[in-house]
């Protein structure tokens, strides 16, 4: 999706101040993007502790989560950025209806409290909210585009299955054009929690795929979706594949942040596998999802400077999305159930995103491109260009790979 940055960081003053963030923190392995080119959050309440955010930037994330105004400080030397929570401005349906005047004397407060701290990226409005409150939500958001302008109002959509009533709105569509026509946010963020415990893919995954990324594109806004890293209620517990396969479908769609619900386990419930369990230890699924992100951060420097301009499915595609027909640069692609996002580059070279859909079995696969030209990868693991060939054709469980073709003259 081709989206300025400055569109996610609108001030010069927020891009230094998250530079000179990361340039605190000792890096390893890959640079880690900011968060104004992929976000990745670990979708929760954070506490202030030294330890635990140090741990969330080991993971691989760039923001520590939804952050109380007194652990700023922390943030920062952790190396990262936050998503500031604060009950004075958390909008609910009463708050939603707050006069102007109201509205703007809490976020002013809010925004003095915090004087342009470094490690602000954001602040916590609401998630999950009917289109009934949207009026007031854009009221919100208007206020700290006055008081905060560098800074990112969140507000979290509901997930394509959701009713109408906890919608507001007749259709998915609507509910997503209703957001951006009223509140005028400067990113959608959805969730959807699909990877069930039966082994099945929740129907509708895709799809919402598909819904945002078109209201994303067609308003030329950025947006981030919100995926599993627990087990609960009947959702699978965390594997490998089950990471991948949700970190690159949400790559192929041209996404610009992921979320991973949760980080740390809530003490309720069957919630179980969460990176940080409940006695505050690292679980397995912290080591997965490390490795999952690591990968993101290799390919970041190349695919934040691609613009998403096709997605399709093949052989199988799933009702409501395209298939191989409607390809603009891949001409024959095989070897498994497959997921395929297409990108250009600045220069109008063509690149792929190929997913392996199949969350239990490896496959190699081939792709032809319609302009021919000689193919090569973009490693998941080094960030380097690499060739396309040999082992390199093969995709574990839930795995993607970019890949990059120079045309012939």
């Amino acid at each position: 999706m081709s989206v300025p940055l400055h569109r996610l960081a609108a001030c010069v003053a927020l891009f230094l101040a998250t530079s000179a963030c990361s340039a605190g923190a000792q890096e390893k392995g890959p640079r880690m993007l900011r968060p104004e080119e992929f976000a990745i959050l670990p979708w929760g309440w954070t506490p202030g502790d030294p330890d635990q955010l140090a741990g969330i930037r080991e993971c691989g994330f760039n923001l520590a989560g939804f952050v109380a105004v007194d652990h700023l400080d922390l943030v920062r030397k952790a190396g990262l950025q936050c998503i500031v929570s604060d009950g004075s401005t958390h909008v609910g349906d009463a708050e939603a209806a707050l006069p102007e005047d109201e509205i703007e004397r809490r976020v002013k407060s809010l925004v003095e409290r915090v004087a342009g701290h470094e490690a602000v990226f954001g602040y916590y409005l609401r998630d999950e909210p009917g289109a009934g409150a949207y009026a007031g939500l854009g009221r919100w958001a208007a206020a700290y585009a006055r008081h905060a302008p560098g800074a990112l109002a969140y507000i979290n959509l509901f997930p394509n299955y959701a009713s109408p009533a906890q919608m507001g709105a007749a259709t998915y569509e609507e509910y997503l054009e209703r957001f951006v026509a009223t509140v005028k946010p400067r990113f959608i963020s959805y969730d959807h929690y699909a990877l069930m415990d039966d082994g099945s893919l929740r129907g509708g995954y895709f799809q919402n795929l598909e819904a945002v990324r078109a209201a994303a594109l067609k308003h030329n806004l950025p947006f981030w979706n919100i995926v599993l890293s627990n087990a609960h209620f009947h959702y699978a517990e965390p594997t490998e594949g089950g990471l991948r396969f949700q970190a690159y479908t949400t790559l192929a769609y041209g996404a610009r942040g992921i979320s991973y619900f949760t980080y740390f386990a809530p003490h309720v419930g069957n919630y179980r596998l969460a990176p940080v369990d409940q006695f505050g230890h690292r679980t397995k699924t912290w080591d997965m999802l490390r490795n999952v992100n690591l990968q993101i951060h290799s390919l970041g420097p190349t695919y934040i400077t691609l613009k998403s301009v096709n997605v399709f499915h093949h052989p199988n595609v799933p009702e409501g999305c395209r298939g191989l027909d409607t390809a603009r640069h891949v001409a024959e692609v095989s070897g498994g159930d497959l997921l395929v996002g297409e990108f250009e580059d600045p220069q109008g070279r063509p690149y792929a995103m190929v997913v392996n859909k199949d969350l239990h079995r490896s496959t190699p696969f081939t792709v032809k491109f319609k302009h021919g030209g000689a193919i090569s990868m973009i490693s998941a693991y080094t960030g380097s260009e690499a060739p396309w060939t040999g082992e390199q054709v093969w995709l574990a469980p839930g795995q993607g790979m970019l890949l990059k073709v120079v045309p012939k003259e």
